[in-house]
């Protein structure tokens, strides 16, 4: 049996696969020289498929001296997602600052995430809560 965690992190390594291959596609179309945007949106997309794909060994190890295997999964894994939001806001808008094809590609990308997390974030949000719920009641019958 799976659990929440594990689906969850199936799911959004799922939905990473396809949005890096629609952004590659709308790179090679549109590629135009945008600079630091790019690269930014290059190091967000890295910083996303590491927080979907898996957490470093190091860090786990620490988080799981208190919390759980699961939940010190969730929250290392939602650090690097936190990461790949704030290098990606500033590489949509570099994207933006460039104008032209740059500023419409940054909408698109935009968009194009919005909808994602759209689906992610609720699945996210109800693996988190199943876990907590599991830790509060492991807990209570200490």
């Amino acid at each position: 049996m799976v659990g929440p965690t594990e689906r969850l992190a199936a799911e959004v390594a799922e939905v990473v696969r396809e949005e890096i291959r629609q952004v590659r596609a709308h790179l090679l179309r549109s590629a135009r020289p945008a600079g630091a945007g790019l690269a930014l949106l290059a190091t967000a997309g890295g910083c996303l498929v590491l927080g979907a794909g898996a957490a470093s060994a190091t860090a786990l190890r620490v988080l799981e001296g208190f919390l759980p295997r699961r939940l010190a999964t969730a929250g290392l894994t939602a650090g690097y997602l936190a990461a790949a939001v704030v290098l990606g806001r500033a590489g949509l808008q570099q994207l933006r600052a460039a104008g032209g094809g740059s500023a419409w590609l940054a909408d698109e990308m935009q968009d194009a995430v919005s909808a994602t997390a759209s689906q992610v974030v609720p699945a996210g949000a109800a693996a988190v809560r199943d876990e907590l719920d599991r830790w509060g009641s492991a807990r209570r019958e200490q």
